[in-house]
């Protein structure tokens, strides 16, 4: 007899780790090479500011899970306060965002494999999908297990980084390119050295470094104890932020100017090679093409499982809620890989061009679900103000902060479209929008005539 229900195997340390290494990713390790070079030092305050907003909204969605117990997805959430059409554009679109940062994931995969063989980028990316493919295959455990341990290699990298760079800055070790010094933040042009546009222009790349930060809530619900697991985790995330993003960058760009620096290169590895390491230089380049592995596993899960919900809601074809004998939506799983295989077209067709487009798109699209978020949270002050009421975890300076937030949204869309870079993705993704409401016009049209 068919299994009809998805197995909860991750267990609660499984789900911590995951939410930690879940805010550290690929446009961190590989993206803030490009966003360095466009905004010089300054990178440090965008980061911080983008996390501060991902903050808020996560306190938004904090307060909604926890307003209601059967909340299990951000389509349930959209539903509830926005209706079915956003709901299915949303939880179409949040499959969407996933598809584009694992393929985003893969090609970095093949980028990070260059630094040892120098092979088209599209094979060890091919390579990778074939893999994970297969190991997702088996069981929710393995994935956990995978993730545990993928999350754990990239927090003690980061941890490493700083605790050498604070060595190497109280010494004063000096490198072929000058000594390792706080000066080096302000010495090579300044704090702003291309101006306040270059500062606006990083912001698409620090957005894609923040994608996935709402697994943190959403992971710490499916905890036996949301009540406490989802202000704690949400709570930690300003410290993580200055921990592992504004501390490391710090870090890096006092052991590195900025001006060093390639955009195509991971800033972890070009750090190690110029401190005069290169087998530590090689360890690092291991642990960042774990972690693009890691994103890419996490990516291929989340994707399965947001097609399997969707079937369960009747947003999508029914096949997608059949499972394998390991409990595993495998059919969704294989549409996933599938289209996620683009990630690995492009890196043979657009190698220099594709890491760009795919981070660009996914950004626009995780804009809009962390948009949904807080409207979700203005109509729920609104039309449960007994909920809001009877709330343990507000959202503190709601609704303001929420405008606040969603402004910051558009201006950062505003500036995508003046970069030449970003200008393409930005014009092509509304189509995908363009695309869901029709095919919900549809669907609802023939729904009535059934």
């Amino acid at each position: 007899m068919e299994q009809r229900e998805l197995k909860r195997d991750l267990s609660n340390r499984h789900v911590q780790l995951i939410a930690i290494g879940g805010t550290i990713g690929t446009g961190l390790f590989l993206g803030s090479g490009k966003a360095i070079q466009l905004a010089g030092p300054s990178i440090i305050f965008a980061y911080f500011i983008v996390g501060i907003a991902l903050f808020f909204v996560m306190r938004s969605l904090g307060e909604l899970l926890l307003s209601k117990a059967g909340y299990q997805s951000l389509t349930d959430i959209a539903e509830a306060y926005l209706g079915p059409r956003a709901a299915f554009v949303t939880g179409w679109t949040y499959w969407f965002c996933w598809i584009m940062t694992a393929m985003a994931d893969v090609i970095a995969v093949g980028v990070y494999v260059k630094y040892w063989f120098d092979i088209p980028q599209w094979i060890p990316a091919l390579i990778c999908l074939l893999i994970l493919l297969g190991l997702n295959l088996l069981t929710v455990k393995i994935f956990g297990e995978l993730e545990f341990w993928f999350a754990l290699i990239k927090v003690i990298t980061i941890l490493a980084l700083i605790v050498i760079g604070v060595i190497l800055l109280v010494i004063g070790f000096k490198t072929h390119t000058g000594t390792v010094s706080a000066a080096n933040l302000w010495a090579h042009g300044g704090l702003f050295p291309n101006g306040f546009s270059g500062f606006l222009l990083s912001f698409q790349m620090v957005i894609f470094a923040y994608v996935g930060v709402e697994l943190v809530g959403v992971s710490a619900a499916e905890t036996s104890n949301p009540k406490k697991n989802i202000p704690s985790a949400i709570n930690k995330i300003p410290l993580r932020i200055l921990f592992f993003y504004v501390g490391a960058l710090i870090i890096l760009l006092c052991i590195n100017p900025w001006t060093q620096l390639n955009a195509a290169e991971s800033p972890f590895v070009k750090t190690f090679s110029l401190v005069g390491i290169p087998l530590a230089a090689g360890i690092i380049n291991f642990v960042v093409l774990t972690s693009a592995a890691s994103a890419c596993n996490s990516g291929m899960f989340s994707t399965s499982r947001i097609l399997y919900n969707l079937s369960k809601t009747k947003q999508a074809p029914a096949s997608f809620e059949k499972l394998n004998k390991n409990h595993v939506p495998s059919r969704a799983l294989w549409v996933s890989v599938i289209v996620l295989s683009a990630g690995a077209l492009l890196s043979k067709l657009i190698p220099e061009e594709a890491f760009g487009i795919v981070t660009t798109i996914s950004a626009i699209c995780f804009i809009w679900v962390w948009g949904v978020i807080l409207v979700c949270h203005i109509r729920y002050r609104k039309t449960r103000p007994d909920l809001h009421a009877a709330s343990t975890f507000k959202a503190p300076f709601a609704p303001f902060i929420n405008y606040v937030v969603l402004a910051l949204f558009a201006v950062i869309l505003v500036i995508m479209l003046f970069a030449d870079a970003t200008r393409p993705a930005l014009l092509l993704t509304p189509l995908w929008f363009i695309g869901l409401f029709i095919l919900y016009w549809m669907r609802k049209n023939r729904a009535k005539r059934t």
